[in-house]
């Protein structure tokens, strides 16, 4: 598809084969043609039940835009405008899904921003590129309410008998959400694999340099959960940010100011 005149490509790639096929919607902006290929694309990784046009995401692509870099945004299948079944995904999914669009767009070097569930996913492309050897380097890695294993953690230990009833006997559970008339639904599979992409049971090598933001009055993440995920991660180069008055989704003029500062920490002078 042709460059837009605000840089933009739209375009989509098709990942899995057979009846596993989804077309996977992205967003990708060109970096300046002064700007070096070895400063970082700025790569976002949205939430559950999130897509790449939200404040966030959107904000992301104006840093990018303002400093000349490349930025990649994307739709996980089931979300936005990729395609796919929602019920369908889980965190192995949609992992496979962010490692072919960095493989498609093939930057030299990238600053991941991982949202909410973003964030466990960003931590899983970053053991996954390091695992197969190649791709881009990870030069940052900035989180926002990350929610790393929080199938386990958070959904698992606080299920009614009632979901579990649910789990077991239609595959899925509801619960209302905020910020959508639509419930949330949580299937069996995204919760079984869940377990298969653990992250908080050893030392998680980043290799970059980490800085996390979490709301202090967070109702869906508690604010604990990030001081968990730091106990995990090495002690050099990590940045914790609480907010006091923060709340799950940090969209706030203030909050974006703290997450563009947080980016713009992690590239060149």
């Amino acid at each position: 598809m042709a460059e837009g005149e605000n840089g933009i490509v739209g375009t989509q790639l098709t990942v899995g084969g057979g009846g596993d096929a989804r077309p996977i919607a992205m967003l990708l902006r060109r970096r300046q043609e002064h700007t070096p290929p070895a400063i970082p694309a700025l790569v976002w990784l949205g939430g559950y039940r999130s897509d790449m046009t939200g404040t966030k995401a959107m904000e992301l692509d104006a840093l990018a835009a303002e400093k000349g870099l490349a930025a990649i945004r994307f739709d996980y299948s089931g979300h936005g405008a990729s395609g796919g079944e929602f019920h369908e995904g889980t965190i192995s999914r949609w992992t496979e899904e962010a490692l072919a669009v960095l493989e498609h767009a093939a930057p030299e070097t990238v600053v991941l921003v991982g949202s909410s569930m973003g964030g466990w996913i960003a931590i899983r492309v970053i053991q996954e590129l390091a695992r197969l050897g190649r791709g881009p380097k990870v030069a940052g890695l900035v989180l926002i309410a990350p929610a790393p294993d929080f199938t386990i953690d958070l959904i698992e230990p606080s299920l009614s008998e009632a979901e579990r009833v649910s789990l077991s006997e239609r595959g899925y559970f509801e619960e209302p959400s905020e910020y959508s008339p639509e419930p949330n639904i949580f299937t069996r599979a995204l919760i079984e694999d869940g377990r298969k992409n653990q992250v908080l049971k050893g030392i998680i090598e980043t290799g970059c340099p980490v800085h996390i933001l979490q709301g202090m009055a967070d109702p869906d993440v508690p604010y604990r959960h990030a001081l968990k995920l730091m106990e995990f991660l090495p002690a050099d180069d990590v940045v914790l940010t609480l907010v006091r008055d923060g709340d799950h989704r940090l969209s706030r003029p203030e909050d974006i100011a703290r997450m563009k500062a947080a980016i713009a920490s992690m590239l060149p002078e």
